[in-house]
């Protein structure tokens, strides 16, 4: 890798870093700067991967404390469900990996399209056991394809009202257990090697960095200000993978 590539790596490992402190959208972000990287199928997911688990257990770690567990129990069945969906449907478009971002730069768009109607629409809607069913569908196909479920949990929380802290410590939990249950299905299509590992362990410093970098700037946010930042990377991070 020549030295640009080697600075736009660090600038995504500390972009992955900040996701996990609250700014999901950022997450795309490095989704994207990682499949320019390495262009090749899907070799960007598998790559990325073991870098999300690094900062999902540092994040763990210093959120803990304020998960909701109630939401990652209706989420996580139907997670499981769209993880499987979507390694049959990287399988099928294997070939055709600029299809399968696109697809999900739609769907995030969709979904803050839909968040941002959600105030004129009936306030229980958030709360149907359909409306997770959906969510965890959608979480578990986009992040199996491109580690990309960040915006589409961030609009779930959004809508059932999470307050920042409890936000954060949903989303740590929630990205722990479903990231550490795709690596069996990456290394069986052959995304996880002892070379991308490597790769993994020279940048994992600069992950973690980004974690308590984040964590230092959420300390200073208020709750409204955080949500639109929220909302607007999501939006943003999804118009840049339909692009």
């Amino acid at each position: 890798m020549s030295g640009w590539q080697w600075a736009l790596a660090a600038a995504g490992a500390l972009l992955i870093g900040l996701s996990k402190a609250g700014f999901a959208g950022l997450g795309v972000f490095a989704v994207v700067i990682f499949a320019v990287l390495f262009p090749q199928g899907f070799a960007s997911s598998g790559i990325v991967l073991p870098m999300l688990i690094c900062a999902d257990v540092v994040a763990v770690a210093v959120y803990r404390r304020h998960a909701v567990w109630s939401h990652v129990g209706r989420l996580m069945p139907w997670v499981v469900v769209g993880i499987v969906a979507g390694c049959g449907l990287m399988w099928w478009l294997r070939g055709h990996t600029e299809l399968a971002r696109r697809l999900i730069g739609v769907t995030v768009l969709v979904m803050v399209v839909l968040h941002l109607l959600r105030r004129c629409a009936d306030a229980s809607v958030p709360h149907a056991w359909w409306f997770a069913a959906l969510m965890g569908f959608l979480a578990g196909v986009t992040t199996m394809i491109a580690n990309a479920a960040g915006p589409v949990l961030v609009l779930y929380m959004l809508a059932v009202g999470l307050p920042k802290m409890e936000f954060i410590g949903t989303g740590a939990w929630f990205f722990l257990i479903v990231n550490l249950l795709k690596v069996p299905f990456s290394r069986g299509l052959d995304l996880i090697t002892p070379g991308t590992m490597q790769f993994n362990l020279m940048l994992a410093p600069l992950v973690v960095a980004g974690v308590f970098v984040g964590r230092a700037v959420m300390a200073r946010i208020n709750q409204r200000v955080f949500e639109a930042v929220v909302l607007a990377l999501s939006a943003v991070a999804g118009a840049w993978l339909l692009w």
